[in-house]
């Protein structure tokens, strides 16, 4: 039974190191400021993840207990991730951060600000 735990959290483990090399290529490669977010906040969280649910699965194994330490840190990952990518986003849209050309982004933007200025007259 032990073989298998070991293997199921190899595997956690590789997928996590994957999860995490996906999320810095995107960091690189992808276009502009807003698609580049979602590399950090999706798949290098879900990375992470992977990693501390091996890691608990481990300590479990050695007999050291349940490690809480491990679930702390991945509940405040997954709470916090998706907060602070909002408010990023949040930021680069009233600082007009420009959206590259030809994307669905670009017309959103337009339609946004368009709506802002709709509001803003009486």
């Amino acid at each position: 039974m032990t073989f298998w735990l070991e293997v199921f959290a190899s595997f956690l483990l590789a997928t996590g190191g994957l999860f995490i090399l996906i999320g810095a290529l995107g960091m690189v490669k992808l276009p502009d400021f807003y698609t580049r977010m979602h590399a950090p906040t999706k798949a290098t969280t879900l990375g992470i993840g992977c990693i501390l649910v091996a890691s608990v699965m481990l300590h479990a194994l050695r007999g050291e207990g349940l490690s809480i330490q491990e679930l702390v840190i991945s509940l405040f990952l997954f709470i916090t991730a998706p907060v602070s990518a909002y408010m990023v986003a949040k930021a680069a849209l009233q600082r007009r951060t420009p959206f590259r050309e030809g994307t669905r982004n670009e017309q959103m933007s337009e339609d946004i600000l368009e709506r802002r200025s709709q509001n803003r007259t009486p």
